[in-house]
Parts: structure tokens; C-alpha cells; sequence
């Protein structure tokens, strides 16, 4: 059995739900533990909360974590909470200081795997909190652009790190110290996608799929997954989103079907922006450089109709 620890920013992007239905589902997988980061008043533990209930879930332990990035000392982007998201009002779930980094603690005391699929903020406190702690455990960030993306696709750089860039301090200081680190990289996230022609089979999965789908065409509409897609010939036209999170969720659940590369890699911050380099001075890290795409794809949907 895996033991997986999700540290996730659920609520912003649809891709953290995908990710969260498809672990509940892995095969040999167990989630201990999930935090939220860059939670303010504990809006996303009250989303991860909902989505455990659909899925019966509810067994699982939830902490509301780190509320603003410590680079910037304030909360990045929105938080979409209206019916076009979540048909049915979700209370938040605010949790005691010190919760978060207590069960993250816990499930790294019972070697569970971190994959943090938000920005890195609680990973980074539990360090300055209690230092070494991320040198005991995998820990699997989505995020980094270490290579460029294919032709084809869209050519974004550092600046469009999400999770990197709103807390840069954060990821300085996971990368500084988690010893087996394992980078998801957007460029290799976007040759996975959940397109229109999924939702069918997506809303048959079970509620928690139905809402998925929901969600799924909110955030295009608001997203411009149409336009981008149509103006990139790597993407399908029924594009509604990249499987970034899901696809980190994967690997660190053991997935086969994504090819590890070890490299030396460097920090570099100009400009507030944080990318990393291949340097042969640099600290050991592996690097995920590409996927089976419909490999992913099969497995992500078993996965989600599995839950019940």
C-alpha cells in the first residue's frame, strides 16, 4: 500500500479535484492526510471536505492550512465559490493554528509520500517549524519548467508556475530541502487533458464525477480552454483542461507510465521569478520529461469510477 500525504490547492483549479477522485480510486493507494495551502478561512478544507462526502469518503483527516504566501504575505488569485462551481453551498472549514503542519508531520511519521500540488507553503513551514522533516519522505511537487514545451503546444515559460511562482520563497526552500525530489513539469502536464468528449463518461462515474464535469466546463468557459486549444495543433479542440495535478498524483501513486529523468538542478530568481536549470553543480533531483498520455488517461478514468 502507498501512503499518500496531498497538500493541494483545491478550488481554484479543477485539475486538484480530478487529482484528489483519482487517488481515492488508485489502486493500492492510501491517502493519510490532506492539507490545504493558501486558504483563507478554510474555503478549500470546506471543498476537500465535499468531495471526500461524495465520494463516502469522509474518513479521511482534512487541515486548512497556510493562508497567504510567505513570499508576498497575501492570498494569490480567486477562489470561485458560485453555483457554476459548486451547485450546493460549501461551508468552510477552518482549522486550530498548527493542525495543518501537525498531520502533515503525522504522515510523514508514517512514511507517506507528499505530493503537493499548490504552491509549496506548508511544506516550507513544516521545515522552518521542524527542520529535516522533508528530508524523511518522497516528496512530488507539480511544478517547474525545466525543459520547454513541444512545438505545438503552448509556449509558456517560468512566469505561468503557479505553484512556484506564488510563493517563491516556499519553493527555494523545498527544493534547498527535500532530499528525494521529484518535479512534475507543466510542459510534460499538457500532453494530458480532460476534453468534452470525457464528460459522458465522467458524469456516469459517480456523483463525485458528475461534479468534476461540472466544474470542468465552468472553468473552460472562464479560462479560454477553447480559444487556446484552437490555436495549438498538439491540443485537442474539445479541450477543458490540463490533468497538471492528476498527473503528479500519478507518480507519486507509482505510476509506470511516466519517464524519470535524474538531473542537477540550480534555483535561479530574476525578477521575482524562480526557474530551475540543469547545471552540473547543481543538487540531484528527478525530473518527469514525458508521459503515456493515454495510458494516463485510462487509468485516471478507472481510477474515478472505482469511487463509489
Amino acid at each position: 500500500m502507498e501512503r499518500i500525504h496531498l497538500d493541494t490547492d483545491l478550488g481554484s483549479d479543477t485539475d486538484d479535484a480530478c487529482a484528489l477522485a483519482m487517488l481515492l480510486g488508485w489502486p493500492g493507494v492510501e491517502i493519510v492526510g490532506i492539507t490545504t495551502t493558501i486558504d483563507p478561512g478554510g474555503i478549500r478544507a470546506g471543498f476537500v471536505a465535499r468531495c471526500l462526502e461524495l465520494a463516502g469518503r469522509s474518513d479521511i483527516p482534512v487541515a486548512a492550512g497556510a493562508d497567504v504566501s510567505l513570499t508576498t504575505l497575501q492570498t494569490p488569485g480567486g477562489i470561485p465559490t458560485d453555483a457554476r462551481y459548486w451547485p450546493e453551498p460549501v461551508a468552510p472549514r477552518p482549522s486550530p493554528p498548527g493542525e495543518a503542519m501537525m498531520l502533515l508531520r503525522e504522515s510523514i511519521e508514517s512514511d507517506a509520500t507528499v505530493v503537493a500540488i499548490g504552491p509549496y507553503t506548508n511544506l516550507a513551514t513544516l521545515e522552518a517549524i521542524r527542520g529535516g522533516s522533508l528530508a524523511l519522505v518522497p516528496v512530488v511537487l507539480m511544478g517547474g519548467f525545466v525543459y520547454p514545451p513541444a512545438r505545438g503546444l503552448p509556449q509558456w515559460g517560468p512566469e505561468m508556475d503557479w505553484n512556484v511562482q506564488c510563493d517563491t520563497n516556499a519553493a527555494q526552500v523545498v527544493f534547498s530541502h527535500a532530499t528525494d525530489l521529484t518535479f512534475v513539469t507543466v510542459p510534460t502536464t499538457f500532453q494530458a487533458h480532460l476534453r468534452a468528449a470525457h464528460l459522458p463518461r465522467l458524469r456516469a462515474a459517480s456523483p463525485l464525477g458528475a461534479l468534476l464535469a461540472h466544474q470542468a466546463q465552468a472553468h473552460a468557459a472562464d479560462n479560454g480552454l477553447t480559444d487556446l486549444a484552437r490555436a495549438h495543433d498538439a491540443l485537442p479542440d474539445d479541450l477543458l483542461n490540463f490533468q497538471y495535478d492528476a498527473v503528479a498524483c500519478a507518480v507519486a501513486a507509482g505510476w509506470s507510465g511516466a519517464t524519470v529523468e535524474s538531473v542537477r538542478l540550480k534555483d535561479v530568481l530574476e525578477g521575482g521569478v524562480l526557474r530551475f536549470e540543469a547545471d552540473e553543480r547543481g543538487r540531484p533531483a528527478k525530473v518527469v520529461t514525458d508521459i503515456d498520455a493515454d495510458d494516463f488517461t485510462e487509468r485516471f478514468f478507472t481510477a474515478v469510477e472505482s469511487v463509489s
